[in-house]
């Protein structure tokens, strides 16, 4: 490889690293909302926040558009895409469907390391609920479900899911503040837990079911008070 060679590489390397860390900047804002559904991304604002230039702009912004974040709209804007509730159904019922699976599987043959250490991010999670500390509980909350995706051996399919899963996890995040739900989605753990740990794959299974099974009830609700965060 010759020098010029070498260095378009190099250059190639530190705008794919620029562009990787600008997405995961991005969509942690998106998912907390922090970005909110229709918020305007211009991308002379981004190169000026981040210091870089339009090429890892674009190429972070077109992977937030293959996940259904964002909305690219050629010369005219891109904008935080809104919450679309056909996306969040399907999303809910492959997530529930593989997660149902999961703890089937991990119920039919208890580990006890790995009810300990979900037990250990369940009192984590108490411990945010308590203090309302909602981005530090969602973190736990994503450990929670990441961790059992690794003790069933399929780690690859949280990427997958995860991917697809940008609208009902706004609609979960924009629940949150509810008062109780943290609390909810605790008990909703533990239980998940206790299943597995007892080696009863039925209870673990309807227990995740139940868990992965409420978002969508309180759309309307979500809707009605933030009708600018949904698309028709």
């Amino acid at each position: 490889m010759d020098e010029e060679t070498a260095f378009a590489a190099g250059r190639s390397r530190e705008r794919l690293r620029g562009a990787g860390q600008l997405f995961d900047l991005l969509r942690t804002e998106i998912m907390s909302l922090k970005l909110a559904p229709g918020t305007v991304l211009s991308r002379l604002e981004l190169q000026e926040r981040f210091g870089l230039s339009s090429t890892p702009i674009r190429d972070a912004l077109m992977r937030l558009q293959e996940e259904g974040l964002v909305d690219i709209f050629p010369q005219h804007a891109t904008l935080v895409s809104r919450i679309d509730l056909r996306r969040a159904r399907e999303a809910q019922f492959l997530r529930r469907s593989v997660e149902i699976e999961i703890v089937r599987l991990l119920a039919a043959a208890p580990d006890e390391q790995l009810v300990g250490q979900l037990r250990s991010i369940i009192r984590q999670q108490e411990a945010f609920a308590g203090l309302d500390e909602q981005e530090a509980f969602t973190a736990r909350d994503e450990l929670f479900h990441r961790v059992l995706y690794e003790a069933a051996d399929v780690a690859d399919l949280w990427q997958v899911v995860r991917r697809q899963g940008g609208h009902i996890d706004r609609l979960r995040r924009l629940n949150l503040p509810v008062a109780g739900k943290m609390q909810e989605i605790v008990r909703d753990h533990a239980a998940v837990v206790d299943a597995v740990a007892k080696g009863e794959p039925r209870a673990a299974e309807e227990a995740m079911r139940a868990h992965l099974s409420r978002s969508l009830g309180f759309a309307d609700r979500l809707r009605d008070a933030h009708p600018d965060y949904f698309s028709d």
